[in-house]
């Protein structure tokens, strides 16, 4: 089996291209180190999705651009990916063996509020869906932000995994 990843796009307000966002989420998570038989699945949901998961499992009123659910059983990977924890993600099994994939987790995006925010935040709507997925990533396999350290660290990872698989695209010029 290998590694799978899933991206489904339940929303219309914006275009998704699914190959596209499948093929950066697969090799970020080969570039974190992730091995195996793994299944990630990547949802582009509309803002009453998101704000609805939004508020039920963060308790946050309104929509927001990207969530992270993790599988809580999935052990964490060693490495720089997360330091200081040992594992890995996905079993290896031995030959003839049958073994249960990994399940990674979901990352959920809204493009809507991704459109939004990307003028001011990553540049186009294209590069900003590619930083929310890598972050996304990023938060299941055991990064976080929670202070400045930790924060400094993902950011540093985020930049390097999209400056080796992400094809930027630059924003349309400015009309005047």
């Amino acid at each position: 089996m290998g590694l799978e990843v899933f991206v489904a796009n339940e929303q219309s307000a914006h275009e998704v291209d699914c190959e596209r966002w499948a093929a950066l989420a697969e090799g970020s998570l080969r570039s974190l180190g992730v091995r195996g038989d793994a299944e990630l699945s990547v949802l582009f949901v509309d803002e009453a999705a998101i704000a609805a998961l939004n508020e039920r499992y963060l308790q946050e009123t309104g929509p927001t651009d990207v969530l992270s659910f993790p599988i809580e059983d999935a052990p964490l990977p060693s490495g720089p990916a997360a330091p200081g924890r040992e594992g890995r993600l996905g079993p290896t099994p031995s030959r003839g063996d049958e073994v249960e994939p990994t399940l990674l987790g979901d990352v959920v995006i809204c493009p809507a509020v991704a459109w939004r925010n990307a003028p001011e935040h990553a540049g186009s709507y294209e590069d900003e869906i590619a930083l929310l997925l890598v972050h996304g990533i990023l938060h299941l396999v055991g990064m976080d932000h929670e202070d400045d350290d930790e924060a400094e660290v993902m950011e540093a990872r985020e930049q390097e995994l999209l400056e080796a698989l992400h094809r930027r695209v630059d924003p349309p010029p400015t009309p005047g």
